[in-house]
């Protein structure tokens, strides 16, 4: 679980448990015995799909890239943009790509969103089809959901096929 997954589930799970304080505590099993338990379990259950979603994230750009075949190391011919937000709340950025080589090539390039402490929010495959050689080629990469916070875009893998 990453650290900002982590932070916000237990922000939760410190703010329900500080409103049934202030509700009166007991231990007989009541009411508010009962809300501290479901806050809780409720605070758990949001961290956790947090972390599902970025682990689901992140296996889906992994079997993206070894899915190409033939596929070269092409980070250096790879920049990004400045980081921004689509009408739909999503973090972007510019991904360009170089082609280098002689003939037209592909390129898939991972695109790691990160919060303001590093940590990991979002992983995304962008690929790039079909540059002419000596050429660029742009795309846009697109967090799979809205990030909260300053969020900074860094290049993962690129491959050039």
């Amino acid at each position: 679980m990453s650290g900002q997954v982590r932070r916000s589930a237990t922000a939760a799970v410190l703010v329900a448990l500080t409103a049934v304080a202030g509700s009166g505590c007991s231990d007989d099993g009541g009411p508010a015995s009962d809300a501290a338990s479901k806050a809780a379990s409720a605070a758990a259950s949001v961290g956790s799909r947090a972390a599902e979603g970025l682990a689901s994230a992140t296996a889906e750009a992994k079997r993206r890239l070894d899915s190409v075949k033939g596929g070269v190391d092409a980070k250096k011919d790879v920049k990004l943009g400045a980081t921004g937000t689509d009408d739909r709340g999503r973090s972007t950025v510019t991904v360009t790509a170089d082609n280098t080589a002689d003939t037209k090539k592909s390129f898939a390039v991972q695109v790691d969103f990160r919060d303001a402490g590093g940590n990991l929010l979002d992983v995304v495959v962008v690929t790039i089809p079909d540059v002419a050689a000596g050429k660029s080629g742009t795309a846009t990469a697109r967090s799979t959901h809205k990030l909260a916070g300053p969020v900074t875009a860094g290049l993962g893998t690129a491959l050039r096929y």
